[in-house]
């Protein structure tokens, strides 16, 4: 198998003028290595000497130690290169004249996992909000889209929903590249930021993240490997209600569950097409944090046996409307706040729609809410398509 070669690998065969002349800073997280599992940071500071001024962190931290949504991390000073690290998850999600100060070209160095409300993709946007402002350039080194790069999927968020898990109108699952979204999100929404994106050589849009032949280091604590990613467009939904998720275990995402489950209830109650290349095995589970903690929940382990055929999404609105159907007294909505909104309902901060919420109140099948946005998830398909720079073999 021939291995990918990301963008910053490309960055530090051939730097542009842009690289060598000017002062850079960093956006980067652990996930932000070449193939040795060096860091984006240590190899561009060894290949462009004096050029690094600071470096940022997303949600999680630079570290990615910080656990859970709302969990701010703070500034410090990088004691490898000596450079300040600001956090743009801290007091403020924009960047400042203080983090800029002296800055010619920020460098976006990013895992994403292909999912509308993984936010490091809403941090970008800030930078690039920023750039169009303030007239700095901004640079992304692209990386796999570790679900691949073909199968969209879900409702493209509404205007009275967006926030910092949804900024834009795109589907839960969008296949599309970190610098492929940096490329639409500049055109398609007008933020006009002075963009280059660094490509990379060898991906096709077919790949899942182990096709490429690159490590997989954990962009964000509870995105532990491949197969959580995979899982994720649909599991992350489960934030949104008192189903666990599987956080506080070592397959979160994976696994879900409540206390209250009736296993083989609800597995009765999905809708078949729903388990499309994947099976659900039952199993239990005691978080050690996060929501059930120290209690034994009932559920199951996700495990998916055809990626193709697979449509996380669709999945977990399922288990969705299946626990509501099956334990209505049981089940409940997540209250405020959710990623600083503190009045809406965070399912619906999460799904990026009211209705879409109270259809799986009311046990709408699934099968008529994927209906119910096909047109809209078409019309995406049909936007993004001048913004893709990866073939489809």
């Amino acid at each position: 198998m021939s291995r990918v070669r990301t963008g910053l690998e490309h960055l530090l065969e051939s730097p542009p003028a842009w690289a060598r002349q000017g002062k850079l800073a960093l956006l980067a997280n652990p996930a932000s290595v070449g193939p040795s599992y060096r860091h984006a940071r240590d190899l561009i500071s060894e290949a462009l000497p004096s050029r690094l001024g600071a470096l940022y962190s997303p949600q999680h931290g630079f570290f990615a130690d910080k656990q859970d949504n709302m969990i701010e991390s703070g500034h410090g000073l990088d004691p490898v290169t000596g450079v300040p690290v600001f956090s743009l998850y801290g007091e403020t999600r924009w960047p400042t004249d203080e983090m800029l100060d002296g800055i010619d070209t920020v460098v976006v160095d990013i895992q994403d996992v292909g999912t509308r409300v993984y936010t490091f993709i809403w941090t970008l946007t800030y930078i690039m909000e920023a750039a169009a402002e303030k007239g700095f350039h901004v640079a992304i080194l692209d990386r796999p889209n570790p679900i691949g790069g073909i199968k969209t999927e879900g409702n493209l968020t509404e205007a009275a929903f967006t926030s910092f898990v949804g900024r834009y109108p795109i589907p839960m699952r969008h296949g599309m590249t970190m610098g492929e979204l940096a490329l639409f999100f500049n055109e398609r929404f007008g933020i006009g930021c002075d963009l280059t994106v660094v490509p990379m050589k060898g991906w096709t849009r077919s790949m899942h993240f182990g096709d490429t032949g690159l490590p997989w280091v954990l962009p964000s604590p509870n995105m532990p490997c491949e197969e959580a990613a995979l899982v994720y467009p649909g599991q992350v939904i489960l934030e949104g209600c008192n189903l666990s998720e599987g956080r506080g275990t070592t397959r979160p995402f994976e696994l879900f569950g409540a206390p209250y489950l009736d296993t083989e209830k609800l597995l009765a109650c999905l809708t078949p097409a729903s388990l499309a290349g994947c099976t659900l095995r039952e199993t239990g589970f005691e978080p050690t944090f996060g929501k059930w903690q120290g209690e034994l929940c009932r559920g199951f382990q996700i495990h998916v046996t055809d990626r193709e055929r697979f449509s996380p999404y669709r999945l977990s609105l399922d288990i969705v409307r299946a626990a509501i159907v099956c334990h209505p007294d049981d089940f409940s909505w997540k209250e405020p706040p959710y990623e600083y909104e503190y009045e809406k309902c965070p399912m619906d901060m999460i799904l990026g729609s009211k209705h879409l919420r109270e259809c799986l109140e009311n046990g709408v099948p699934v099968d008529e809410l994927e209906k119910g946005w096909q047109d809209e998830l078409n019309g995406f398909d049909r936007e993004r398509e001048p913004f893709l720079i990866y073939p489809t073999p």
